[in-house]
C-alpha cells in the first residue's frame, strides 16, 4: 500500500501586519480542508503553528523573525507575587469550561471586547458567521472556559485540546473590568485546567518582544521559546 501523500504547505500573499502598523506579513498555511488536520494539529502545535478558526498557520515573513512561538511548562510554573494579587483579586470569580459555541451573552461580550480594545483591527464588523468561523471552527477539539462573578459573564478563554496539551487560542472579555486582569486570569485557570488534566503544556501563540499587546506573554515563568528545531527555554533577560 503506497504511503499517505503528507499534508501540503503554502504561503500566503503578502497582507498587512496584524501587529506592526506600516509591515507586510505573509504565513505558512496547512492546506484549507484536509481531512487530516484533525489528526495532524498536535504536532503542528509543536512545530510552533497555530490555529485561527479552520486555518493552522505560522507567521513566516521575509526578514522578520518577531512572532515567537511560545508555551508554558505547566508542572513548573509558579505564579509571581503580581499573578497571585491578581488571583486574590479576582476570588469571587466562577470558572467553568464549556463546550464550544456561539450565544447570544458570548456574541455580545465579543462585540464589547473588540470595540473596546481593537477599534480598527479589522474584525470590527465581525457577525454572528465570522464568531463561529474564527473562535469554534469545525474540526478542532475546543472548549469556552468561561469567568462569571454573580452570574455575569466577564471572559471567555477559546482553548484547544491536544493529546498532551491545550492551546490558548483567544480571550475576549469585558472591557470595563480592566482592573481584574481578566487576561491574566484567564491564562492561570488555564494553566490550572492543564495541570489537573496531567497536561504536559500550554501553548500561548505568539510572543513578541516590546509589544505593547503580545509581550505580557514574558510574565508567565518558566516559558519555553521554538526555535525552528525545537523547543527551549527562553532566557529570562530576553523575556
Amino acid at each position: 500500500m503506497p504511503e499517505p501523500a503528507p499534508l501540503r504547505l503554502f504561503h500566503t500573499a503578502e497582507h498587512p501586519c496584524g501587529y506592526w502598523p506600516g509591515r507586510l506579513a505573509r504565513d505558512l498555511v496547512f492546506e484549507p480542508g484536509d481531512p487530516r488536520l484533525a489528526d495532524s494539529y498536535a504536532q503542528a502545535l509543536s512545530w510552533g503553528f497555530r490555529r485561527s478558526g479552520d486555518l493552522v498557520y505560522r507567521p513566516h515573513c521575509h526578514g522578520c523573525r518577531a512572532c515567537v512561538p511560545v508555551r508554558i511548562p505547566v508542572a513548573d510554573f509558579a505564579p509571581d507575587r503580581s499573578q497571585r494579587r491578581c488571583l486574590a483579586r479576582n476570588a469571587d470569580v466562577q470558572v467553568r469550561i464549556l463546550p464550544a459555541g456561539e450565544s447570544a451573552e458570548r456574541f455580545e461580550l465579543y462585540r464589547r471586547y473588540l470595540v473596546g480594545r481593537h477599534p480598527g483591527g479589522g474584525m470590527d464588523d465581525h457577525g454572528k458567521t465570522e464568531f463561529a468561523q474564527f473562535l469554534v471552527g469545525s474540526w478542532s477539539q475546543g472548549r469556552f472556559l468561561e469567568l462569571r462573578a454573580d452570574g455575569r459573564l466577564l471572559a471567555v478563554a477559546v482553548t484547544d485540546l491536544v493529546e498532551d496539551a491545550l492551546s490558548a487560542v483567544y480571550t475576549f472579555y469585558d472591557p470595563g473590568e480592566a482592573a481584574r486582569g481578566l487576561g491574566t486570569l484567564a491564562i492561570l485557570h488555564q494553566i490550572d485546567w492543564a495541570r489537573r488534566e496531567g497536561r504536559h503544556h500550554l501553548y500561548l501563540g505568539y510572543w513578541i518582544a516590546g509589544h505593547p499587546k503580545m509581550d505580557y506573554k514574558r510574565r508567565f515563568q518558566p516559558l519555553e521559546h521554538f526555535e525552528g528545531r525545537g523547543w527551549r527555554p527562553l532566557p529570562r533577560g530576553d523575556a
